[in-house]
């Protein structure tokens, strides 16, 4: 289970702002079109997202694994979002989902793709004693080592269990901040952008170079209310809310992330 060992020593696992399903698809989505291997332009999230109306994509005792195909040749990857309180996602169980491991699946990966999905099935399957305490979690690094323990379970792993262990040692003393999910390339940051009736805007965030980013930004809102995020390079902005004030004044409530090459 490569793909998802390398997203946990890069970062790409996140605690889920919100307990809503289509709100974390949406964010594991742009956290993967955000990767630079990614080629410009991919929709993920338009791809998860019409899948998810037709298919539903949990695996059951609180897994899901939505995934994208894409028509190019490149790495597997994947994002990894948890949620505290668990997301009523409609798996067949009826338990909630607590960890969404989201796949982005190029062409040549596809045969991987089907291995690393039943290396991860029975891995859970195998584990039930420390699945079924999946409720009692309360941080991101008790999950960071469950994952790696069934990375470990699964024994399909190039370079054995001393890369997943040298791993696990090194993340046991992470600290996660309540407003900043900084691991070893991800950054994530609360963002609250507001709108008056002259269309002039004002961001508000704590990293100053979020504001020097986009404080010039004209279509920043713009791409808000189209799309739903809007991107400059380096960072992402995506819109969680909107709430309408009088004389014409809009709050947006976003998110901004980062992926550190």
């Amino acid at each position: 289970m490569d793909s998802l060992l390398d997203a946990l020593q890069e970062g790409r696992l996140i605690e889920l702002p919100d307990d809503d399903k289509f709100d974390s698809l949406q964010l594991l989505s742009h956290i993967i079109e955000a990767i630079p291997s990614v080629p410009a332009n991919t929709d993920v999230e338009g791809l998860v997202l019409s899948r998810e109306k037709n298919t539903i994509t949990a695996l059951g005792k609180g897994f899901a694994c939505p995934h994208a195909r894409v028509q190019y040749d490149e790495d597997l990857i994947c994002s990894v979002g948890w949620s505290q309180n668990g997301i009523n996602y409609g798996a067949h169980d009826e338990l909630p989902v607590h960890i969404i491991i989201m796949y982005l699946v190029p062409n040549n990966q596809r045969n991987q793709y089907l291995k690393e999905i039943s290396l991860l099935a029975k891995a859970i399957q195998n584990s039930e004693g420390k699945i079924n305490s999946i409720n009692d979690i309360k941080d991101l690094n008790s999950i960071r080592n469950l994952l790696l323990d069934l990375v470990i379970s699964s024994k399909d792993i190039v370079g054995s269990d001393s890369r997943a262990r040298m791993i696990q040692l090194e993340t046991m003393e992470s600290a996660v901040s309540q407003k900043v999910q900084q691991f070893s390339n991800l950054i994530i940051e609360p963002v609250t952008i507001v709108t008056g009736p002259n269309n002039k805007q004002i961001i508000l965030a704590q990293n100053k170079d979020i504001i020097d980013s986009f404080d010039n930004s004209p279509k920043l809102v713009e791409s808000l209310i189209t799309n739903g995020f809007f991107e400059n390079g380096q960072w992402r902005i995506i819109k969680k809310s909107s709430s309408h004030y009088q004389a014409g004044s809009f709050l947006y409530d976003c998110i901004a992330l980062k992926i550190k090459i």
